[in-house]
């Protein structure tokens, strides 16, 4: 079974910290087995055998999507930050 997951930070150049599902469960990860050009914040499609990675792809759907999301917000906070002056 497949779930989501983002990349939360990637450390020392070989590993990458994933929160996993709904939960957000942080599972470390060697950076070699992700897809080829993952970067901080990125949403990928995993599957994992026990503790092992078996399958990640990036979701460049749901990557714009949050990405989307976050640009809105930041927006309405600029604006709301400008009414107050």
């Amino acid at each position: 079974m497949k779930d989501k997951a983002v990349v939360d930070r990637i450390v020392d150049g070989l590993h990458a910290v994933l929160l996993v599902g709904e939960s957000e469960e942080e599972r470390i990860v060697p950076l070699a087995r992700l897809p080829e050009g993952v970067r901080e914040g990125m949403w990928l499609e995993v599957r994992f055998d026990g503790e092992t990675l078996v399958e990640a792809e990036i979701d460049h759907e749901e990557t714009e999507r949050v990405k989307k999301r976050i640009a809105a917000k930041l927006e309405a906070l600029r604006r709301r930050g400008l009414k107050g002056m």
